[in-house]
């Protein structure tokens, strides 16, 4: 009776504080260039389209990520602030996400901030915070989603109105881009493989026993089955009332058959495309720009940080060994990067580029964030928080060219681009 026990503190106000500074920094030149770079010249035109009502383009992509845009555009106007705002905003909410996913699948302060730290300089979500691309809209969604999934298993009492907001996010995750279907669909099996697991003898209307006591698998399925497509419809609605190229009011299939077509014709090589193996070892950067720009030259390239990409693999062996002995976290860790990029391994796209990597690589992050969580419970505290200073380090060093400052001249790259394949 007379035993302490340990209650950990809530770290919300250390991981929105780091999510903060993180915003803060993606606004630094976030206007530079004054031109769309990369393949905001695909989604910018078609945010416009969306505005004016005018006509139905890049339709290899749904909807929602370019309205997020044209939402941006909207608001602060037709210029690089207005295109890259909702991207910065979307990013800051995804690292805040992800820390509160992490918070409520360990209880543990320590994994939850260095989780924030390690994707804050991982650059990844830097890079794709501040170019109106899709990338930091689908993956928020899923942050969000896996967030309140994880709340929802560690406060059932809350469980309901928490996988109600999840199937929400997972829906507006896949209208944003295609990439978050194979995760969008695990939360739902989950629950339907812990709840079968529970041996209840009602397996479809019992509300008893893991993962949301309180929440029969009957309405799991609304929450995370009906509900996500609901949401991924709804997203559509604009392209119905088009000018020129909307859908016929039974057109959202045949659409879907056309989107699948077009992102299978893309066959022509391209001087940056890459395959998986590469990307785990972070051998192939993709350069979005390189150009003289407002009197300078200028650089934003796409790497994962060289620490942390490599030290996350040994972590994500770790985590699978963790994952047989039962630690629950270390085995969705391992799961969610398995079966992100197990996607890339089997999909029929005949080309494919680093940033197909970024959602893997959040979770290759988390598992080095538990394993980094296990140093510092087993004392060895030092190597824990240096790890997390060298990660910061190395991306205060490569935040020139992630941020499109000002360098010294054209062969200013060559003091970033330690690996031809980062040339």
């Amino acid at each position: 009776m007379s035993q302490v026990y340990d209650h950990p503190r809530d770290p919300i106000g250390w991981s929105a504080a780091i999510a903060v500074v993180f915003f803060g920094l993606c606004l630094i030149r976030i206007a530079v260039p004054a031109e769309p770079y990369f393949d905001e010249i695909h989604y910018l035109p078609a945010a416009r389209a969306l505005i004016e009502g005018s006509e139905y383009l890049n339709r290899e992509h749904p909807l929602l990520g370019k309205e997020a845009i044209a939402l941006g555009i909207a608001l602060l106007g037709d210029n690089g602030l207005g295109w890259r705002i909702m991207p910065a905003l979307a990013g800051a909410g995804a690292l805040f996400a992800f820390a509160r996913a992490m918070w409520f699948a360990t209880l543990s302060r320590f994994a939850a901030i260095a989780y924030a730290i390690l994707l804050a300089s991982g650059f990844a979500l830097f890079v794709h915070s501040r170019i109106a691309m899709l990338e930091a809209f689908f993956v928020a969604f899923i942050a969000l989603a896996l967030w309140q999934c994880a709340a929802a298993v560690r406060e059932p009492e809350t469980g309901r109105s928490r996988l109600a907001l999840a199937g929400v996010a997972l829906g507006l995750s896949m209208a944003a881009k295609w990439n978050a279907v194979p995760i969008a669909i695990l939360p739902g099996l989950t629950f339907l493989a812990a709840r079968f697991a529970a041996g209840r003898r009602r397996l479809f209307t019992s509300r008893r026993g893991i993962p949301v006591p309180g929440v029969s698998l009957v309405e799991a399925a609304l929450w995370l089955g009906l509900v996500p497509l609901a949401v991924y419809w709804l997203t559509f609605l604009p392209a119905y009332f088009f000018d020129r190229g909307a859908l016929p009011a039974n057109g959202l299939i045949a659409l879907h058959r056309e989107i699948i077509a077009l992102q299978e014709s893309v066959v022509e090589p391209h001087p940056y495309q890459s395959r998986w193996p590469e990307w785990i070892f972070n051998l192939r950067a993709i350069w979005y720009l390189y150009d003289p720009i407002e009197g300078a030259q200028r650089g934003i390239v796409l790497i994962g940080n060289p620490l942390t990409m490599l030290l996350g693999l040994p972590a994500l062996a770790w985590a699978a060994w963790r994952a047989f002995a039962g630690d629950r976290a270390a085995l969705a860790v391992t799961v969610l990067y398995a079966v992100s990029l197990g996607f890339w391994i089997v999909v029929n796209k005949p080309i494919q580029f680093y940033y197909h990597y970024f959602l893997p690589s959040c979770f290759l992050l988390a598992a080095l964030a538990l394993a980094l969580d296990a140093l510092w419970r087993s004392g060895r505290r030092r190597l824990a928080a240096g790890t997390l200073a060298a990660s910061a380090a190395l991306f205060a060093w490569f935040y020139p060219i992630l941020s499109a400052a000002p360098l010294a001249n054209e062969q200013s790259f060559t003091a970033w681009t330690w690996l031809d394949g980062w040339r």
